[in-house]
């Protein structure tokens, strides 16, 4: 896609009127008994036709206490129950995304792409289960089949920064550097809060010598998100290659704040420490943070040239 129709494609999605969809707090409605069982037992109907029965009977797993054993990471558990509550009901496409999800939290990505698949062959326009699908194959080493994924997500909404951000990051794993590029910026351009998005097309710079076009995309993901360790790791290295030592240290410093056990973070402050002291270059990371805000407003402003 052109810059210019990338522009016109924003324009457009922002005339047009919402329309209601499933989103990641939009859950369908259980119509199961709630239970905090894992499993449904096969039904003995002989004996379930006798009125005086008072052997106790496990009620269907729900979806609502499924959920609750995956939002309260309880993986393992939360694997159980979806895997009894797709058996209950198997035509819900949302009970198999969760049941991917729940595997791929608890460590089985095999079982996790073959529940995504299931939710997608209730429904092919699924684009959760194509997207989750797709980091599970690239965090498996598949980024083909990954790319093949998110390229279908990207069908089904064009302008979906985070399908962009996962193209990018496929693309630069299949070593296609300038359309991983390109895909961060356009992810970026929608999003200018797209702190990840800022990350990953900083390594890539970093990982091509170009630190110091890393450091102003850096600069501003730090600002955005202070806390977290890796941004602030990757920072400091850009700050490192373009010898600015001191300001390393400091952001290799915030790592370790954020994450005491940063191995990575630890072994490079003792590496820049000798030489701070001979560092008198100063560094501005506001005005660089700033100035990588003015470039995402070119990228945008060049679709419209």
């Amino acid at each position: 896609m052109s810059f210019r129709r990338f522009h016109l494609a924003i324009i457009a999605v922002a005339l047009a009127p919402l329309a209601a969809g499933c989103g990641e707090d939009e859950r369908p409605v259980s119509t199961t008994i709630t239970s905090s069982s894992a499993a449904v037992p096969a039904m003995d109907t002989a004996s379930a036709a006798t009125p005086d029965d008072t052997t106790p009977r496990t009620a269907p797993v729900s979806y609502a206490d499924a959920e609750a054993a995956y939002t309260g990471r309880n993986y393992d558990e939360a694997v159980d129950l979806f895997a009894a509550y797709t058996r209950s009901s198997p035509d819900n496409p949302w009970g198999h995304y969760m049941y991917g999800l729940s595997s791929w939290k608890a460590g089985d990505p095999e079982q996790a792409i073959s529940a995504f698949d299931e939710a997608l062959r209730l429904d092919p326009q699924h684009r959760k289960s194509l997207l989750n699908s797709a980091r599970v194959l690239l965090e498996t080493s598949r980024p083909r089949e990954a790319l093949e994924r998110i390229e279908r997500a990207l069908g089904i909404e064009p302008l979906s920064g985070e399908g962009l951000r996962l193209l990018g990051r496929a693309r630069y794993e299949l070593k296609q550097i300038p359309e991983a590029i390109q895909a961060y910026q356009r992810a970026i351009a929608l999003d200018e809060r797209d702190a990840w998005a800022m990350n990953n097309l900083g390594l890539i710079h970093i990982q091509q010598d170009r630190s110091e076009a890393a450091l102003p995309i850096l600069a501003r993901a730090v600002e955005l998100r202070s806390g977290s360790p890796v941004f602030q790791n990757n920072l400091g290295t850009a700050l490192e290659r373009t010898g600015h030592f001191a300001a390393a240290g400091k952001a290799y410093e915030a790592a370790l704040a954020a994450d005491s056990t940063y191995g990575k973070a630890a072994a490079s402050l003792a590496r820049v420490t000798p030489h701070v002291q001979s560092d008198t270059a100063t560094v501005d990371l506001g005005a660089l943070a700033t100035e990588f805000q003015t470039e995402i407003q070119r990228w945008r402003d060049s679709t419209v040239e």
